[in-house]
């Protein structure tokens, strides 16, 4: 009974390594935020047309978002969405009934639990681990396009100062720059060769993406359209203020680590000493184990830590 806390995390984290095989099996390593290349232009070399990349890349961008009627699964969207994960919504739920099956196996060998205690666990560890798994992929995403961004319209201001259009602009960042955002970019070129409103498809894709640099580059770029004036100069403010911004949010994130990491160290603590105790003298709560208090107490014991993690993270989360 003590090595079973070790077994769940054991199977959770085979549940990560599944759910990630399956997706580099199904999609290939190019799909992967660990390569760099560009895939747009990748899928366009090897010989599909410009209009089949284009419906093939919004189709994944877009997909999630019209599946959040689905239920539960609306819960799942918005990362599977900030993601751009190429597994349609029928294919995630189908991989979280699959890993759900998995781990009810496994939890059948190697625990002793009750069959209703094993399959509520088996759908918690699959369910979680997807979302767990989606979730890291759409914050290592957002994040590397946090990064590309100055970068990016630092580019555009040299495009638009030696006399390139800002759809031209838009077409060398798609081409020079590296995933995620070269196929971002390389989305919004294609729809404004088009016809498509350069303005609109950015508010587009920063209301998709949820990211407020790219909301400053959608207004500028809009505003510009309308009331015109230097583009390049505005572009060229917007980086500088973007990179302070994010300069900022790396000394925050800094200050904070501390508070962070203090709140996961109280939460994970009584959880470590628990397993520590177990393993070292299972009947150590053989007295208290049959009181009518027990699992009540153990209850209100894993709500607190669940709730000072909480309290950590929003006294943490300082909005930059």
């Amino acid at each position: 009974m003590s090595a079973e806390p070790i077994i769940y995390g054991l199977i959770f984290i085979g549940v990560l390594v599944l759910v990630e095989g399956i997706y580099l099996v199904a999609f290939g390593k190019s799909i992967s935020l660990n390569s760099r290349v560009n895939r747009r232009l990748e899928m366009l070399n090897k010989g599909n047309s410009r209009d089949e990349v284009l419906e093939k890349l919004r189709k994944e961008m877009q997909q999630h978002m019209r599946a959040r009627s689905i239920p539960l699964y609306s819960l799942l969207a918005d990362k599977a969405q900030k993601a751009a994960i190429a597994f349609t919504p029928k294919q995630l739920i189908l991989i979280m009934v699959g890993v759900s099956f998995v781990a009810f196996i496994g939890l059948s060998i190697g625990t002793a639990t009750e069959p209703p205690v094993r399959i509520l666990m088996s759908i918690g560890i699959g369910v979680g681990g997807v979302y767990f798994w989606v979730s890291s992929k759409a914050n290592k995403r957002l994040s590397m396009l946090e990064e590309q961004l100055p970068d990016a319209i630092e580019l555009m201001v040299r495009s638009l100062r030696v006399g390139h259009p800002f759809s031209s602009a838009i077409s060398i960042v798609s081409k020079e720059v590296a995933d995620p955002l070269a196929s971002e970019m390389g989305v919004i070129s294609d729809e404004s060769a088009y016809g498509r409103d350069v303005g609109e498809a950015l508010k587009d894709m920063a209301e998709r993406l949820d990211m407020q640099d790219l909301r400053f580059l959608a207004v500028a770029v809009t505003i510009q359209q309308q009331s015109g004036g230097n583009l390049a100069e505005i572009l060229a403010g917007l980086s500088k203020v973007i990179r302070a911004r994010f300069r900022l949010f790396r000394r925050v994130k800094a200050i904070t680590a501390e508070a962070q990491w203090s709140g996961k160290f109280l939460s994970a603590f009584p959880v470590v000493a628990l397993i520590v105790i177990n393993v070292s003298d299972p009947h150590y709560y053989d007295e208290v184990r049959d009181h009518a208090m027990f699992i009540p107490a153990c209850f209100f014991v894993g709500i607190m830590l669940a709730l000072n993690l909480y309290v950590m993270r929003v006294l943490t989360n300082i909005k930059v």
